[in-house]
């Protein structure tokens, strides 16, 4: 069909997150959570045969999650800084997105936002992302010309904080 866009695989995801924690007294009905990016942790890895050769961890970041109403899907929106190991340089790592949380329609990732004892690791399908990137390193600049999409899941292991797992693609034409 001509005129739609397509993907490109680009990009493996892991962030890192620290339980979230309520901006304001959340029986005032305020929706608004802030998650911490665990700095020196998680991922950002170019996929086989992306041109942009990129292999970074989060230095720091935060998520703030907004609840919907109705309780049936939240909004992210994160900012972070990621260090890439090869040039040792910083880049700007943005995304929105939204994850459907509607346990009463069997959501998984709905029973982690409501902290079930029945919450385990999630498939993809239920969080999608739109990402972007800034940096001033010359060797990275092309990916700052680009925008990228994602799905997402949330990786859940005894002992070990939560992982959200993302497969980013670029969306070209």
């Amino acid at each position: 069909m001509s005129g739609f866009p397509k993907l490109i695989p680009a990009f493996t995801i892991h962030v890192v997150i620290d339980p979230p924690s309520a901006i304001g007294p959340v029986a005032h009905g305020n929706n608004l959570l802030h998650v911490v990016i665990k700095p020196n942790a998680g991922s950002i890895t170019s996929v086989d045969n992306y041109p942009i050769r990129l292999d970074a961890e989060f230095a720091h970041g935060s998520d703030f999650i907004r609840m919907d109403p109705d309780g049936k899907h939240v909004r992210l929106e994160v900012h972070s800084a990621i260090r890439d190991k090869q040039t040792n340089g910083l880049l700007r790592f943005n995304y929105t997105g939204i994850i459907n949380t509607d346990v009463s329609a069997g959501s998984a990732a709905g029973k982690i936002f409501t902290g079930s004892p029945e919450a385990k690791t999630t498939d993809f399908g239920e969080a999608f992302i739109h990402a972007t990137f800034e940096t001033g390193v010359p060797e990275l600049a092309a990916i700052q010309h680009k925008l990228f999409v994602g799905g997402g899941r949330f990786i859940l292991e005894e002992g070990k904080p939560t992982v959200v797992e993302y497969k980013l693609s670029e969306v070209v034409n």
